[in-house]
Parts: C-alpha cells; structure tokens; sequence
C-alpha cells in the first residue's frame, strides 16, 4: 500500500511497508528520478533481504547505516536497522502527508511530515530514543536514482564536497577505485592508474563503488543535484551539513548477479547522513570520526533529534542555479 499527495507540478508517494519515499514524480514529463527496483514478491532469509522485499526511491537508514553485527542479526536486526523495514501510519490532511513509526528493534521513534510547495518538497524528521541511556546511532536519507533519469555516461552531479574516502575494503564484483583512497571531490584515483571524474555517471558496461564525501562544513546549506540532459530535468536535495555532515555515493552498474540483482540494476545512491561509510554499529564506533569530523550521532537518554531537508525536481531551463 502507498500514500501520494501531489500538486500542478509533483506527486510524492510513500509507502506503509518500509517508509519508502517511491516517487517525486514530475508530471509534465512523466518521469520520477528515484530507483524502482526491476523486481516483485522478492523473498530471501539474508540480512538485506527484508529491506530489499520493500526498498524504492528515498529509505531511510535507523538507527543503523550498514549491516548488523552476527549477534544483531541473530536478534532480527537487518541491513540498514528497522526503520526501513516496519510498517508506518501515514496521514494526509490539508495537502500535507504526516508518517510516522515504532522501531521495535532500535527502541526508537520516529516522525516525518512532507510539504509540498510548488516544485519543493519540504521534509521533517524526528527521532526519539525510548531508553534511558545516550546512544550512538547511524541516521542517513539513503536516496537512490535510477533510469531513465539515470543515465549512463550523461546524468551529471554537483555536490558540496571537500575530502573524500574510497571504501577501504572490496565492495563489488566491478570495483574501479582504488580501495580506502583518499582525494578532493571529484577526481577519484582508478585501480591500475588514471582518474574518475564522479560528475558524470560512469558509462562502464558494469561498475560497483561506494564513496564517502565530507560536506563542505563552512556553507550554510549542504547539497547534491543530479542533471539529465535529454529530459532537461533537475533533482537537488538542500540539507544542513550539522544534521548530515556526509554523503556517501554508492553506485551499482550491472555488478551484482545474485538475486535479486541479477545484473539487472543500475543506480547510484546520494546517501547523506551521519556517518561516512556503510559498516556495523561497533566499526561505526571505532572509527570514532574520518577527516576530524563524528562517524555517528549521538541520541541523548529519552531525547530527541530533529532535521529539516528539502528536495526539488524542476526543468533546468527554470533553476539555472542548480545545474551542474
């Protein structure tokens, strides 16, 4: 079951399984830039499973950005926490949508009320720990892309990044940078020599990577666009960098062959949150901070964190200003 509001310019449609923002869809063209998984009625027993039964466009990751430790996932923890996966309450009234869910897992609560303004979508979160201790937490808008708006060799990217990271271990069938690099966004360093330009999607017959990207802490807005040339179409995501200091960026091009990929899948995900890479709760908390700046969130005892984010999807002839 999913939930939509829409004005003259966008339809926003949730999902009750998983929260899952499906769609910012531009209905002039007809075309939602967010990732519709090339598959249905997937089940499987694995860690990522659930999640991957339910995922589409814009999840959430809560309170976890990564996997779950052997003992997590003995206790039903999965990939990415359960606030992807649980079911949500979702109302609609005066145009507004209001959701809002128990994560049974993570003792958490959690809001978030979408606005529509014209070509804006205005999105607010809360999070609110139930237990009475501090808490360390991952909390990342895990927004996927996918075609047609994704386009091979031609969707290109601007982003408000300074230093970045390769992940330091294998991440894929297909990796092409080189593992735990570091370097100035947005010339990554190749395995065997040469460079990537990571403005422009790669245009590989397959590729697999995952990039961590420091938020550029001296501006009052962090962002991301994302531009198709053909379509003329811009998305572009504005967060506060203190809320979400990183973005990860993680790109799946026909890599993965198990199901239920089957090396039917191309996205990127411009993943911003609290934390730089995709790891388990204990290696979050080792890692303690990457380029002087936290790898997690603290959630104080019986306390509340909330973030204000925001999205638009316009023709680029009408934001200039957003354009890569």
């Amino acid at each position: 079951m999913s939930v939509s509001i829409e004005n003259d310019d966008l339809r926003v449609t949730v999902t009750e399984e998983g929260g899952h923002i499906a769609e910012i869809l531009h209905k002039k063209t007809g075309v939602n830039p967010l990732w519709v998984p090339p598959w249905n009625g997937f089940k499987g027993s694995g860690a990522e499973d659930n999640l991957l039964s339910k995922i589409k466009g814009h999840n959430i990751c809560l309170d976890l950005f990564g996997v779950p430790s052997p003992e997590e996932e003995a206790a039903g923890v999965g990939v990415h926490g359960d606030g992807p996966v649980v079911r949500y309450e979702i109302e609609v009234s005066d145009g507004a949508l209001e959701m809002r869910a128990h994560l049974p897992l993570a003792q958490i609560d959690f809001e978030r009320s979408i606005e529509l303004n014209g070509t804006v979508v205005k999105i607010a979160e809360s999070v609110t720990n139930l237990c009475a201790f501090d808490r360390p937490i991952g909390w990342t808008q895990h927004v996927t892309l996918g075609p047609p708006f994704l386009e091979k060799g031609a969707t290109r990217f601007r982003v408000s990044a300074t230093r970045s990271k390769v992940f330091e271990g294998p991440f894929g069938k297909h990796d092409y940078l080189i593992p735990g690099a570091e370097f100035d966004w947005p010339i990554a360093p190749r395995v065997g020599g040469g460079i990537a330009d990571m403005q422009v999607m790669n245009d590989a017959p397959s590729s697999s990577a995952f990039t961590t990207h420091l938020m550029d802490q001296s501006l009052k807005d962090a962002y991301f666009t994302a531009y198709n040339p053909s379509q003329n179409l811009v998305l572009g995501y504005l967060w506060k960098p203190g809320d979400f200091p990183w973005l990860g960026i993680w790109e799946e091009n026909y890599s993965r062959t198990h199901e239920p990929w089957s090396g039917k899948t191309l996205t990127r995900g411009m993943e911003f949150g609290v934390s730089p890479m995709p790891e388990t709760r204990r290696q979050m908390v080792d890692r303690g901070s990457l380029f002087g700046v936290p790898a997690y969130r603290w959630l104080p005892a019986k306390g509340r964190l909330e973030a204000v984010y925001g999205a638009r999807l316009t023709s680029a002839d009408l934001a200039p200003e957003m354009m890569p």
